[in-house]
């Protein structure tokens, strides 16, 4: 999606500017055709040899001492995105209010290419009421924002403000040429593993991370859905979607049934556990009584009760996480079920499936047919799954 395309990159003054360097090559290596430009700050943590070195063009510093005698209406009117990593405050801030006063503020104040700005910074600074302030009201101007992560910062300590990895925003400009095949549909997703409580410490669980839930959910917003996505896992950070945090089978089976009559597209990424304890301990089972004796009951299927009370022009979509008999046992899933597609992957593989980024599946459809992926990134498994949902959803119209 980024072959051929005219992206700026905006590189500001800070510690995290060795970071963009990472971010050229990765566009660059994406088919993107880069054009650094770099402030005097940055200029202070990195080299405009290495951008030359690494990106399309030359890197361009200066308002005045460039070839083009208007640089920044140049950049502005070429940019099919510009991109700002690392962005600090006072960029964020002369952006918001309009300033100019150096080539990278004048050619985003020219341009009407999408923007993608990624602040780094302290965390003092990062929760700061007028940073805050300035991205909201950059982000209601359509402006895309890469929140910073946890972690390390510069000064030894740790907090929010590290820049988002490479790969998160090189992602990030890749969706802004995504496909917009899905406006207008509602796609809810649910990712996770669940967690069955035995006392108040423990719990019956499984491995699922929710990061394929997350790179599907992720993936529909992209090309244009509204998506709720209701998660056993960690909730992530992520102001274009609907999330619905939740621990337990039961707590999903409610969060999705109360949503689903209003969806287009449910896709049950999550691992809901099969069983739980049939009595939940009020206290901590303490181990000096003895090894307890755990009796279980199955969860709700929420799959099957989905599949039984489907709306037509609804598409159900079902995972199952297989060690062996792979495509037998998914076919067998899809028929009971009740269910458009299942995504099977044999997490018995090396680097398939649970608490890893990488997936291989096999999507089995409802009218026989099938697509293998190879062994890939959850999003580019996410890709292919939507790419099939709306292939079937155009050939039934």
């Amino acid at each position: 999606m980024l072959a051929d395309r005219r992206i700026v990159l905006g590189v500001t003054g800070g510690i995290a500017a060795y970071k963009a360097v990472e971010v050229c090559r990765r566009l660059v290596d994406a088919g993107a055709h880069v054009t650094p430009v770099l402030t005097a700050g940055a200029l202070r943590f990195v080299g405009r040899t290495t951008f030359d070195a690494l990106a399309s063009e030359r890197a361009e510093t200066s308002l005045w001492d460039e070839e083009h005698p208007i640089p920044h209406t140049r950049l502005a009117r070429t940019a099919e995105a510009v991109v700002v990593a690392p962005a600090t405050a006072r960029l964020i801030a002369a952006y918001r209010i309009g300033l100019s006063d150096d080539l990278l503020s004048a050619a985003l104040i020219a341009t009407e290419a999408p923007v993608v700005i990624c602040p780094a910074m302290h965390t003092e600074m990062w929760e700061h009421v007028a940073v805050q302030e300035n991205l909201r009201v950059l982000a209601e101007r359509g402006v895309t924002i890469v929140p910073p992560e946890e972690g390390r910062l510069a000064g030894g300590d740790v907090g929010k403000g590290r820049l988002a990895e490479p790969e998160t925003i090189v992602r990030v400009v890749a969706d802004l040429f995504a496909p917009k095949d899905m406006e207008g549909l509602h796609v809810l997703v649910t990712a996770g593993g669940t967690r069955e409580p035995i006392d108040p410490v423990r719990f019956i669980g499984n491995r699922s991370s929710g990061r394929q839930g997350l790179a599907l959910a992720s993936e529909a917003v992209s090309r244009g859905a509204k998506v709720t996505l209701v998660t056993a896992a960690a909730p992530p950070e992520q102001p274009t979607m609907e999330v619905v945090p939740v621990e337990t089978a039961a707590e999903m089976e409610a969060a999705v049934l109360e949503r689903a009559e209003g969806c287009d597209v449910i896709v049950m990424a999550a691992a809901v556990a099969d069983f739980r304890p049939a009595v939940v301990s009020a206290d901590k089972i303490k181990k000096e009584r003895g090894v307890p004796v755990v009796e279980l009951e199955a969860t709700p299927d929420i799959l099957a009760n989905l599949g039984s009370s489907k709306k037509p022009g609804q598409t159900l979509v079902g995972f199952a996480a297989e060690t062996f008999d792979l495509r037998s046992n998914a076919a067998e899933k899809l028929h009971r079920k009740g269910a458009d597609f299942i995504v099977a992957n044999d997490v018995s593989v090396p680097g398939v499936g649970f608490e890893h980024d990488t997936n291989q599946v096999v999507i089995l459809s409802a009218e026989g047919t099938h697509v293998e992926t190879e062994h890939t990134s959850k999003r580019e498994i996410a890709r292919t799954v939507f790419d099939t949902i709306m292939a079937a959803r155009a050939g039934n119209q």
